[in-house]
């Protein structure tokens, strides 16, 4: 970015107009060495130098959307993080206070609104540019178990194998809905897998490659910032995001994968039925769960809309992309 791009006269004499094209949309107007454009989660003291404000610098965050009723099992996940995390808590039911029961909770960022789901806090308060500063961003529910887990572990294995995209792998006997999160027993991570016939139109594709699902997915902080702008405004569940996320990685079943051997247990809390209403005679669950289905149509139509208006616009044609 230089110094100044564009030095405009002004009407007075002796003045000129700031106007840097290359600044931020919206800060043209101010010289680039004052442009702020990223921020971070860091706490800091109301007095004191600001240079001395920060003791640490945690490189990797982890968020949790939590009501208190899982307050154990997430001071059982707390726990397998280090001080290089910062600790972010969505409450979706507005009890905060009481879960300074926990020491760590004083140093945690709890952020709350009533009813919403972690994809809706996701979008409007972990902005690439706010989340910048850390590596890895662990985007996960409430209600995982972590036993055989630990985060440090975790991060120097997927530097290891160069994954962008992943998540731990999920133990086999609490029931599965694909095979790809499934933990193996013989690696470290993996990549690919087998599904049912007839799943899989390309083995370099979801659900058999480039898949992880979205109740634990851990993003490289590049990943984040592409992941961030497909997740769309009003689509609060994230419902064929999982299937979506290859598009932000190249190549993509090379480096998204599952960690085998850092790995968790699903515990299939239905916490987000309870948060619904009920409607038409139909209990809240059922609401939520068919908001969820119809989410799921309503983003791949929009997904799949948008990429044959790119390449009909470029001239191409869509059917004959592969991958597409």
């Amino acid at each position: 970015m230089g110094l100044v791009s564009d030095c405009r006269s002004s009407s007075n004499i002796g003045t000129a107009v700031i106007w840097v094209p290359s600044n931020p949309r919206g800060a043209e107007r101010l010289p680039p060495r004052i442009v702020a454009a990223e921020s971070d989660l860091y706490l800091r003291r109301l007095w004191g130098n600001p240079n001395e404000d920060l003791t640490s610098t945690p490189k990797y965050l982890v968020t949790f959307t939590v009501g208190y009723d899982q307050r154990m099992n997430i001071d059982a996940c707390v726990k397998k993080f280090s001080e290089n995390f910062t600790i972010l808590l969505f409450h979706y039911d507005g009890r905060v206070a009481e879960w300074d029961e926990f020491e760590w909770s004083k140093r945690a960022i709890h952020v709350s609104v009533l009813k919403q789901t972690k994809w809706w806090y996701a979008k409007r308060f972990l902005h690439p540019d706010i989340v910048a500063p850390y590596e890895y961003i662990f985007i996960w529910d409430e209600d995982l178990g972590v036993e055989h887990f630990n985060a440090e572990e975790y991060i120097k294995l997927v530097k290891k194998h160069g994954l962008e995209i992943s998540q731990p792998g999920l133990d086999p006997n609490k029931g599965l809905t694909w095979q790809m999160t499934k933990r193996r027993d013989d690696s470290e991570v993996h990549k690919v897998t087998d599904e049912k016939p007839g799943w899989c139109t390309d083995p370099h594709l979801p659900p058999c490659a480039a898949f992880v699902e979205i109740m634990a997915p851990v993003f490289s902080r590049d990943a984040w910032r592409c992941v961030w702008h497909m997740i769309q405004n009003d689509l609060v569940h994230g419902w064929g995001l999982d299937f979506a996320l290859r598009k932000c990685i190249e190549p993509a079943h090379e480096k998204i994968g599952v960690v085998d051997s850092q790995w968790i247990v699903h515990g299939s809390v239905p916490s987000l039925g309870s948060q619904g209403e009920s409607q038409n005679g139909k209990a809240p669950w059922q609401g939520v769960r068919e908001r969820c289905r119809k989410e799921w149509t309503m983003f791949q139509t929009r997904l799949t809309s948008a990429e044959n208006s790119y390449f009909k616009a470029a001239g191409l044609d869509p059917s004959a992309i592969k991958g597409h």
